[in-house]
């Protein structure tokens, strides 16, 4: 151990690689924590602070145009984008001083403010272009946004799903590509600033959804509020003025084609992780076909090497709980080398902040399928559910999946109202591994939007054929109901 200068070297100071340097301080003070930044953690900087900061503005706009349906009348809102963005950064940068008050807070002789590239497998050449070895190492070195052919070349046009949360004002016009997580998220919100919006998908994706009827019922509540193509051909062009966006249907050869002019493009087609310019190839570690380091998700240790991932930079999860439960883990198993050990993981929980939220809990519907698991559905539709109704959310739909042979709630996905906390309901049950019929034995209070949650699990229960009466609409009148 003393041939090496460190026992842990952590590259990467985001989420993931401070919940990994925390972890490993416990066992050795003999770490280096390297990041030649920016610091300030995905989330706070360019991630899940900033989006929910524009969500909620775009939110109260939204909420402003609404009031007519309970008899009250307010001007249309007069959005001030400059205002709107303001606002934002100074939030944000409230969120990544916080985060760097962590940093700064780690002992000076902790943390390396310079990037790192492997030699081999033990020794690192910093920026300044001096070395270090470690006994082991940790990479959290995050993801970037990846930015995918035909948008490439569309200079200061081009933004992306992390460059907009800089923006000074508002553009009159932009194109979302990306109908993932993140391109639900922003081009709604962009829309409902006033932005004139279209977003462009592929695939029929909308979001992380994988239930075909959960998918099909989200699309049409997106669809109508603002334009959106799930699944188009596009090609941009950069103009004197701004872009041009020529697309037609991909799934008809014969579609027309359509053309729109934007002041700029958003572009959320997803991340790649920072794996690439780390010199990976200089070591002797396993890599897939893109050049990733193959790692056990439960030990997050790659092979049997003195080598674990973290966070982003794993593509597994891409949530910050799931970076800093795999930073912890991580960075304790490099500090007790030989001795690492498997930690079975939280019950997956990812939330879209999108209207109707989305939610997926356990395992999917895809995962259950592909798994040939025997299992059954039951589902409600909020367009009745009684609070839903009072407070005018009463649009979308919960699916839920239970084991036929033991009535265990397997998983779940929804696009509808308060899918984060019915979402984290669920998740504390799978977690706990209740059965469908012990979860209807708890209390649901009238009149709530969980009584929407209480119908779906009574629905399951009669597929289960634990329950006499037919499937329930989502009018919840009560604990008799």
């Amino acid at each position: 151990m003393s041939t090496y200068d460190v026992d842990v070297a952590i590259l990467g100071a985001g989420t993931a690689g401070m919940a990994a340097y925390r972890a490993a301080a416990q066992h050795t003070d003999r770490i280096a924590l390297l990041d030649g930044g920016p610091l300030g953690t995905t989330c706070a900087r360019v991630g899940c602070m900033p989006s929910k900061l524009l969500i909620a503005a775009a939110g109260t706009a939204q909420a402003a145009r609404g009031t007519d349906r309970f008899g009250i009348y307010v001007d249309a809102p007069r959005i001030d984008g400059a205002a709107v963005m303001q606002r934002l950064r100074d939030e944000r940068d409230r969120f990544v001083g916080f985060v760097m008050d962590a940093v700064e807070s780690f002992p000076d002789r902790h943390v390396i403010r310079e990037k790192a590239v492997f030699v081999d497998d033990h020794t690192l050449k910093l920026t300044s272009g001096r070395t270090l070895t470690a006994r082991a190492v940790v990479i959290a070195t995050g993801a970037r946004p990846n930015i995918v052919a035909p948008l490439q070349g569309l200079g200061d046009r081009l933004y992306t799903s992390e460059g907009l949360f800089d923006w000074h004002d508002l553009p009159a016009s932009a194109a979302v590509f990306g109908a993932g997580l993140v391109g639900l998220e922003l081009g709604q919100a962009l829309h409902r600033l006033g932005v004139r919006m279209r977003l462009f998908g592929r695939d029929h994706a909308v979001g992380p959804i994988s239930d075909p009827e959960v998918r099909r019922h989200a699309a049409k509540l997106f669809e109508a509020e603002f334009p959106v193509h799930w699944h188009a051909d596009s090609e941009v062009t950069r103009g004197e003025a701004g872009v041009t966006v020529r697309w037609s249907d991909a799934d008809d050869d014969d579609a027309p084609q359509h053309e729109e002019e934007f002041d700029c493009v958003v572009a959320a087609t997803g991340r790649t992780p920072n794996v690439d310019r780390l010199g990976l190839e200089a070591t002797s570690l396993p890599l897939d076909d893109r050049g990733a380091p193959i790692f056990d998700a439960l030990s997050m240790r790659v092979a049997q090497t003195h080598v674990f991932m973290a966070g982003d930079a794993s593509a597994d999860l891409p949530l910050l709980h799931e970076a800093a439960d795999e930073g912890r883990i991580a960075g304790e198993n490099a500090a007790l080398l030989p001795d690492a050990y498997r930690k079975a993981r939280r019950t997956p929980l990812s939330i879209v902040f999108s209207d109707p939220q989305i939610a997926m809990v356990g395992a999917s519907h895809a995962e259950l399928t592909e798994a040939g698991t025997d299992f059954v559905t039951g589902a409600v539709d909020f367009a009745d559910q009684g609070r839903a109704r009072v407070m005018g959310q009463n649009a979308g739909l919960l699916r839920l999946y239970a084991q036929r042979d033991t009535g265990c709630l397997l998983g779940a996905e929804m696009a509808c109202p308060a899918a984060e906390h019915i979402g984290h309901l669920l998740a504390w049950s799978i977690s706990d591994g209740a059965t469908v019929d012990q979860m209807l034995e708890r209390p649901f209070y009238h009149p709530t939007l969980e009584e929407g949650l209480r119908t779906a699990l009574r629905n399951t229960s009669h597929a289960l054929g634990m329950a006499p009466t037919p499937p329930l609409r989502s009018i919840d009148c009560g604990p008799g109901a």
